[in-house]
């Protein structure tokens, strides 16, 4: 028997013990039949232990747990018919024993644990109250595009020209997705002034482009989200700006000082334009006139990642025709689809030293305006025609300043 190293997990099974345990302890009373402090400690030694003597008294060892919660459970539900005391139980015998092999992963699943029994009231009131029917159907259909379709999907390009990889464009689809359903969460927890806004900062990170055509179609079903949902699609195209400079100063650290300012200056642009919609938000707006709105529609979804796909054959066909002489050409028709691709192709062309360094920071000027073309469009066809107007003017603002400040400081 080699005990070399079962230190670390003897002490991490004891912490887990005596964590889930205090859990337990502290949310039931102690004239109830539960598995508490002691019993977990307990139960997580044995485990750790029995896990070092071998295959065979670790099974017998579960075996026993698993009878004497069954026999718990037997005493408990003449009262509760409530489980959760007895899986966890067995959950802290499992984990002492995975202590041993991968102490972190059996820490991080301990805490992940504790917090599900300590927060037994929120999550209940999530699943009863909170969330509705057809949430809870729009939540698993991501869940099923994420999880089980995606990773289904090849990863090699279709085409001839190497540019439609089916797993990309249905990874769109899944966040285009997943932006709706943040949107609507956020939009529920936080309200009219602030829930759209901050789902749509964070979600520019993702996609900007998939924020700019969720909050349309959410103008679309409630025309009084008009501005809130404008300032959340400036700020999510504020973060896919901030993003778009990171990508430039990891493919080309001197192309990113050369256009710091002017693009220091674009994003100053689009705030201006999100505070400006953000102020005119109607705060006495009720928050139920979303409630009647699904998360979002795979149709939608479908349709940009549709658009996005031919965007990029259009783009491969051109690149093919004119070779690297329409390489920037080719980054500004991508970048009406994904402009942190057409920032590395632009970037390239800096460290390669093929273009003239002038050519190349106006290429990234061109890359923002076929990005505020393609948005300003998105935004027209999802949201109408005021929609498309405010995000038109905070994108043009973002072009003018950004093509200004470059020409002022050449």
């Amino acid at each position: 028997m080699e005990w070399q190293g079962s230190l670390t997990g003897l002490l991490t099974a004891l912490g887990l013990g005596l964590l889930i345990g205090t859990v337990r302890e502290r949310l039931h009373a102690p004239t109830e039949t539960m598995a508490g402090m002691r019993t977990h400690t307990l139960v997580a030694l044995l485990g750790a232990i029995t896990f070092n003597l071998g295959t065979a008294p670790f099974v017998a060892c579960l075996l026993m747990v698993g009878a004497l919660a069954v026999v718990g459970y037997q005493q408990s539900a003449k009262t509760s018919l409530c489980m959760t005391g007895e899986v966890a139980l067995l959950v802290t015998f499992v984990l002492a024993g995975l202590a041993d092999q991968e102490a972190a992963l059996a820490s991080g699943v301990g805490v992940l644990v504790a917090f599900f029994l300590y927060a037994k009231e929120p999550l209940r009131r999530f699943g009863r109250e909170l969330i509705r029917e057809d949430e809870l159907k729009d939540l698993l259909l991501l869940c099923a595009a994420a999880l089980i379709v995606l990773p289904l999907l090849p990863q090699l390009p279709i085409d001839p020209w190497g540019a439609l990889k089916p797993y990309a464009l249905w990874r769109i689809v899944v966040l285009v997705m997943a932006v709706g359903m943040f949107g609507h969460i956020a939009f529920r927890a936080t309200g009219t002034r602030w829930g759209f806004p901050i789902a749509g900062f964070f979600s520019g990170f993702v996609s900007s482009t998939a924020c700019v055509a969720s909050m349309g179609r959410s103008i679309k079903e409630n025309p009084h989200l008009l501005y809130a949902a404008s300032a959340a699609a400036l700020l999510s195209i504020l973060s896919s700006l901030m993003l778009f400079v990171m990508v430039l100063g990891a493919t080309s650290a001197t192309l990113m000082n050369a256009m710091m300012l002017p693009l220091v200056v674009a994003g100053f642009a689009v705030f201006t334009t999100a505070a400006f919609c953000l102020r005119q938000i109607d705060v006495h707006v009720p928050p139920e006139v979303n409630t009647a709105t699904s998360a979002f529609k795979i149709s939608h979804a479908l349709l940009i990642a549709a658009t996005i796909g031919f965007v990029l054959l259009l783009s491969a066909w051109l690149r093919q025709l004119f070779g690297d002489a329409g390489t920037l050409v080719t980054a500004w028709i991508v970048a009406l689809a994904e402009i942190h691709a057409a920032a590395v192709s632009v970037a390239q062309l800096a460290v390669d030293g093929s273009v003239q360094p002038d050519m190349v920071r106006w290429g990234v000027v061109g890359i923002l305006a076929a990005s505020a073309v393609a948005k300003t469009g998105i935004a027209w066809v999802s949201g109408g025609v005021k929609y498309a107007l405010l995000v038109g003017a905070g994108l043009l603002a973002m072009v003018l300043a950004c093509a200004l400040t470059m020409g002022l400081s050449a």
